[in-house]
């Protein structure tokens, strides 16, 4: 038996903080869909990073206009005979990008960009389905709380809308003299992209606690770090964005030099595009100008918030602020090395997916700011 304890003792907030609280037999049983309803989004959180990358892909092998059309029956199944393929070739070669770009292609290189674009829809198609299954067993199998039914239809109803904008895309290269898509439609594309990946991680880290330590946890929220946090997403969500449209223009390809841009600050051309704000979509001087100055804007305010979340006084805040800064380093290298080897599709892969990872942790250091599990002092502070 323990001896007596003072009632003047303190209690470590550390010592809480490694015991969580367990929850009773009726919120064990209550709880027991998350483990595989965590696994779920796991998986969708995998495919739809596969998604980008391919999507990326599909984009630098210029394969993303070779199906003409949308179908989601019929579209699933490619042509299985020379004829089917010399029909889907002849789509091909009526739209502007065969006849301005690729004129005298033969139909075995319409066959190598047409597999990647099919590729890239099945892929879409499988998310839809493991969405789909996935959350028919949850619903048939576990008592779901009506509040995360409300998440579960929003990332199936987000996960249509992206097949929806997806063609909205792909049609703005179909017609008119457009030889790729809209630029701004490719970043209203990926943008989505992220913002399903933003959701799905949230999603994953609530889902490893139950309502129980969410709540214990919400009440030592960092409320400064987390309204940080807030704008941190903002400013690196739209970097994204500006990166999309550097990616929809190949303008990555037209200034291969930093830290200027043809031995210039801004260059000359940079508002030659009429109207005017054309040149902030189109003009591949500006739009590459804007992602760099962006970057720089992105990289200062990561630095403070570095220095800031030393104030913090969670450790897991100052972990994943340190988490942040160092890939906020490397994909500042992964986009300098873009531009100067001219954006080479290894190159561009990797800091695209820099930014999937970036982003990832700016959404833990959110999620870290509103819900730490420990309200531990750190030794800096008390000294």
């Amino acid at each position: 038996m323990s001896g007596k304890r003072s009632i003047f003792e303190e209690v470590s907030d550390d010592t809480v903080a490694q015991k969580p609280r367990a929850g009773g037999v009726i919120d064990q049983g209550r709880d027991a869909w998350r483990n595989t309803a965590r696994l779920w989004m796991t998986l969708l959180f995998a495919l739809v990073v596969v998604m980008i990358v391919v999507g990326g892909l599909t984009r630098l092998t210029d394969s993303g206009l070779s199906i003409t059309e949308w179908n989601v029956i019929k579209g699933a199944l490619p042509p299985f005979s020379e004829a089917a393929w010399l029909v889907e070739f002849d789509k091909y070669k009526a739209i502007p990008e065969y006849q301005l770009q690729n004129k005298g292609m033969s139909l075995a290189e319409f066959k190598t960009i047409y597999w990647w674009e099919w590729g890239h829809r099945q892929l879409g198609r499988l998310i839809g389905l493991v969405w789909a299954i996935g959350f028919a067993y949850l619903m048939i199998r576990y008592t779901i709380p009506r509040g995360w039914v409300g998440r579960m239809l929003l990332l199936g109803a987000l996960g249509g809308m992206q097949g929806a904008i997806g063609w909205w895309m792909v049609s703005s290269g179909l017609t008119g003299r457009m030889v790729d898509v809209a630029s701004y439609r490719l970043a209203t594309h990926l943008g989505l992209a992220f913002i399903i990946l933003s959701l799905l991680l949230w999603y994953m880290l609530r889902l490893k606690r139950s309502e129980m330590e969410m709540f214990q946890a919400q009440r030592n929220e960092d409320r400064p770090m987390a309204r940080i946090g807030l704008v941190l997403y903002g400013v690196t969500f739209i970097q994204i964005l500006l990166g999309a449209l550097v990616a929809g223009i190949d303008a990555g390809r037209g200034y291969i030099d930093w830290p200027l841009m043809n031995g210039q600050f801004l260059p000359s051309e940079s508002f030659d595009y009429t109207p005017f704000l054309s040149n902030f979509f189109e003009n591949p001087a500006l739009v590459q100008f804007n992602h760099r100055m962006m970057g720089y804007i992105l990289f200062g305010f990561v630095i403070w918030i570095f220095f800031r979340a030393k104030r913090s006084p969670h450790a897991i805040v100052q972990s994943t602020a340190k988490a942040v800064m160092v890939m906020a380093v490397l994909q500042m290298l992964l986009g300098i090395f873009t531009v100067l080897y001219a954006a080479p599709w290894y190159f561009a892969i990797l800091h695209q997916l820099g930014a999937v990872m970036l982003l990832g942790l700016v959404v833990k250091l959110n999620f870290d700011a509103r819900s730490p599990f420990s309200r531990a002092i750190t030794s800096a502070q008390m000294g």
